[in-house]
């Protein structure tokens, strides 16, 4: 290689021009204007910020729950306060942060800007979804508050309607009004991929992270009306004594359950998908390859979208459905694993021979390969019939719940708002201190959860707040894990915050990425784009990187 040739591949390319339109975050100054506004981007800033509110309340119901735990006997907490903890913290993460976090807040700043278009298709509507998923998450948040739920997320019957207290209503109207919030956006975000594209940008042409949000609103337009049917369901039920899932009233409690993971397991997917979506941008940027086997990538997307309508059943292996249907659910919860696979083997050979810069964004998405892999693999432990019986109802259970969920979706939750950050916001962040945080998150939340999977082997059941002596020093290690864990989420918050005045401006295009959201401005103008842009001929179009620099001109 040549002198030109390596000083060209050293050389940062040339900054794009900053627009002459005033940046989203400067068009207009007043708190109205963004409580009114039809801008994606705003929009897509104030669901970050009530998601984030939430995503604290959930995590300090969680906290309160490892204090208990670390001892065998119930001594901080009474056992009706401890089941009213852990539905509050069930109900807030899935409901209110999991399901909305990556689509709501990112999906909706990206997806426009990541097709070159101004807007979403329906800017009002947008807005609608927005302030219908605070006034669910209000209303959600008074029954947990005022009353308090004993139900666990899952609102089983014939428990929440026989036994637990009234708030249960006003909080499954909580949870309905969220799911038409996400029913509209879903809607919005497949006409908008649809119709928006800028020429040429044809379907192979989309990055992952625009295939992985299409299949999830697919999900959400699909299933959450089961869901929504369900709950309002069970609500007349409670109100009125109507037999539909009760059977004091001739009702079928598995109807419920039937109904309820008919939308509830596909929602699982609901909260990976667009993970997989952020991870499938962030490591081609920071291995400076073309993403490895691109069409099979946004074809195992779809994959995973279509069979998890299909595997409701293996939730209720012990529940008293027939041998058959347990026999065949247990077949494609193996199934669907097969397209999650293609996925961990494609980001594995697209880092096989990089040039890997261990950036932040990059290490979360590093992080979110290794738990996901791990929750995934035990996954097919809990699809197997023999062994199910003996686990459900465990902390193996849990474990495998939040190395998917967790693991999953936080780590990239995290990894894009690393990635994105200096876009949204026009600023650069510590680089070490990030680091610093990914690195406590990722060993905070093995030392959390890992020994939980030994706790469930070894057979305690979850939902006591109490437990036999012998499992202490496991749950003292998981209560320790879930310190450091806190740590590394509170961390990001410190230094971001102080980034917004003192970080380093950004250039448009900091990670040298390829994508069309890094072609304009840091942060975006209004309207996007000065002038239509032209689409990519390749959308994962990298060049490898001679010597260790940083990516971006601003160092660390």
């Amino acid at each position: 290689m040549n002198t030109a040739t390596i000083d060209a591949a050293h050389a940062q390319p040339a900054p794009l021009p900053q627009s002459a339109q005033p940046s989203y975050l400067d068009d207009g100054h007043t708190l109205a204007s963004w409580f009114f506004t039809h801008d994606h981007k705003r929009i897509a800033i104030l669901y970050a910020v009530a998601i984030t509110a939430f995503f604290a309340i959930g995590g300090v119901a969680a906290a309160m729950m490892r204090i208990e735990l670390a001892t065998p006997a119930g001594d901080f907490v009474s056992d009706d306060t401890y089941a009213k903890l852990f539905t509050a913290h069930g109900v807030i993460m899935v409901w209110l942060f999991l399901i909305p976090s990556i689509p709501s807040a990112f999906g909706n700043f990206l997806v426009p800007l990541m097709i070159g278009a101004r807007d979403l298709a329906f800017p009002r509507l947008n807005l609608a979804s927005w302030y219908l998923y605070v006034l669910g998450g209000a209303i959600v948040l008074a029954a947990l508050f005022l009353g308090g739920l004993d139900t666990g997320w899952t609102f089983y019957t014939p428990y929440s309607t026989m036994f637990s207290n009234g708030w249960v209503v006003v909080a499954l109207a909580g949870v309905v009004v969220v799911g038409f919030s996400s029913i509209l956006t879903g809607l919005n975000f497949i006409v908008t991929v649809h119709t928006r594209r800028v020429p040429g940008l044809g379907w192979f042409r989309l990055p992952l992270f625009v295939w992985a949000i299409y299949a999830t609103s697919l999900i959400l337009v699909l299933a959450t009306p089961v869901l929504a049917i369900t709950l309002i369901l069970l609500a007349a039920e409670r109100l009125f004594q109507v037999g539909i899932f009760d059977p004091a009233h001739g009702g079928d409690p598995l109807l419920f359950q039937h109904m309820f993971w008919f939308y509830s397991h596909p929602a699982v997917y609901v909260m990976v998908l667009p993970a997989m979506g952020v991870v499938s941008e962030i490591i081609p940027c920071f291995a400076r390859r073309r993403v490895f086997g691109y069409r099979f990538m946004a074809y195992a997307l779809l994959a995973i979208a279509a069979i998890g309508f299909l595997v409701w059943g293996h939730h209720m292996f012990v529940s008293g459905q027939s041998p058959t249907a347990g026999m065949v659910f247990s077949m494609l919860s193996f199934l669907v694993a097969v397209p999650s696979a293609i996925k961990v083997f494609n980001w594995t050979a697209t880092l096989y021979k990089g040039s890997i810069r261990f950036d932040a964004p990059m290490l979360y998405a590093l992080g979110f390969v290794g738990l996901f892999t791990i929750g995934g693999m035990t996954g097919l432990f809990v699809a197997a019939l023999a062994a199910d019986v003996h686990l459900t109802d465990t902390y193996f259970v849990i474990s495998h719940f939040h190395y998917i969920m967790v693991g999953g979706s936080v780590l990239a939750f995290f990894g894009a708002l690393h990635f994105w950050w200096p876009k949204i916001t026009g600023r650069m962040y510590p680089e070490i201190w990030a680091r610093m945080a990914a690195g406590l998150v990722f060993f905070g939340f093995n030392l959390t959860f890992f020994p939980q999977y030994l706790l469930g082997y070894e057979g305690m059941p979850r939902r006591y707040h109490a437990y036999v002596p012998e499992f202490q020093a496991l749950n003292v290690l998981s209560s320790a894990g879930a310190s450091i864990l806190a740590i590394g989420y509170l961390l990001p918050l410190f230094y971001l915050a102080w980034s917004l005045r003192g970080g380093a401006p950004a250039t448009a295009n900091p990670w040298q990425a390829t994508g069309l959201e890094w072609q304009t401005a840091s942060p975006p103008p209004t309207e996007n784009f000065d002038s239509p842009p032209a689409a990519p001929d390749d959308v994962y179009g990298y060049t490898p990187r001679i010597g260790r620099g940083p990516l971006h001109a601003d160092g660390e």
